[in-house]
């Protein structure tokens, strides 16, 4: 199975690396040639220059940041690829943006699933990201081997759309959880609590959970390394706020959210740190 993948940030180029691992990889390609030709020749494959460079591949895989460049990039390949290839993009993007990628790929016989992931840049380093999969059945079964060699978890959520819309589910407790840990630690810190003491003690009881374990200890050290930027959570808010207001429900935690993160990043610069750099807001009134 040739494969090619589309987009080496911080999740794309340790994903490609697995995809390598398990001898499937052929062509990498993202916007910064430079980039793309490093990758290609630790890796020993070919960097793209162009979608063309992709023709020859049985799956071509997509993590890039923004439904423009979905569409870009999927537009491309839907005029190069051969009939019965599968594309599979792994950005946060709209359910709409996921239908519209599918229908110029079902044009040329070219097989589309949206399948965004979690699990942060630990799970892409680790291969152990959680993946939701909308598309075709058929069509994840031939695209199961790429997947497989990055995610602990392959779900198929439905038709095409169904995995973004549980991406916007995913980012809406992600979002709701970072609230809650960095105003509950800001609290602990105003009270002169030790956090050798809190952190394990929290962790052991019902309020235990991924963001405090991987980021409770650096966000009280004021370590703001990305694994999940700022700007992208911001990015991802927007897309959730639009389809939870056209599912009609009420928008509390996704709001609070969403002015946060614009606050971190319009106004304080942190569009680059890690999203725990939301404790700093919380610090203060």
């Amino acid at each position: 199975m040739k494969t090619g993948f589309i987009g080496l940030g911080a999740m794309g180029a340790p994903m490609a690396r697995h995809v390598h691992a398990r001898g499937l990889l052929n062509v990498v390609g993202t916007r910064t040639q430079d980039k793309a030709d490093a990758l290609a020749a630790e890796l020993g494959v070919r960097a793209a220059r162009s979608a063309q460079n992709f023709a020859d591949c049985d799956v071509v895989a997509l993590c890039v940041p923004l439904d423009a460049d979905v569409l870009e990039n999927v537009a491309g390949l839907a005029d190069v690829l051969r009939p019965g290839t599968v594309v599979i993009d792994h950005s946060t993007v709209a359910v709409e943006t996921a239908r519209r990628a599918a229908a110029m790929c079902a044009a040329h016989g070219i097989g589309f699933l949206d399948a965004p992931v979690s699990g942060g840049v630990e799970g892409a380093r680790n291969g152990k990201l959680s993946v939701m999969v909308g598309g075709d059945e058929a069509v994840l079964e031939k695209a199961r081997p790429v997947l497989e060699s990055y995610a602990a978890r392959i779900a198929h959520m439905g038709a095409t759309g169904a995995g973004q819309a549980t991406k916007a589910v995913n980012q809406v407790l992600v979002a709701g959880i970072n609230e809650a840990v960095c105003e509950g630690l800001a609290l602990g810190e105003k009270l002169g609590l030790d956090a050798g003491r809190l952190l394990p003690t929290l962790m052991a009881g019902a309020a235990g959970n991924w963001f405090l374990d991987k980021r409770g200890a650096t966000m009280l050290r004021d370590e703001f390394a990305p694994g999940f930027k700022n700007a992208h959570m911001l990015k991802d808010l927007r897309i959730v706020q639009g389809i939870a207001q056209q599912a009609g429900i009420r928008t509390t935690v996704i709001d609070q959210a969403l002015a946060d993160y614009a606050e971190l990043v319009t106004e304080r610069g942190l569009g680059e740190a890690d999203t725990s750099a939301l404790i700093t807001l919380k610090r203060t009134r």
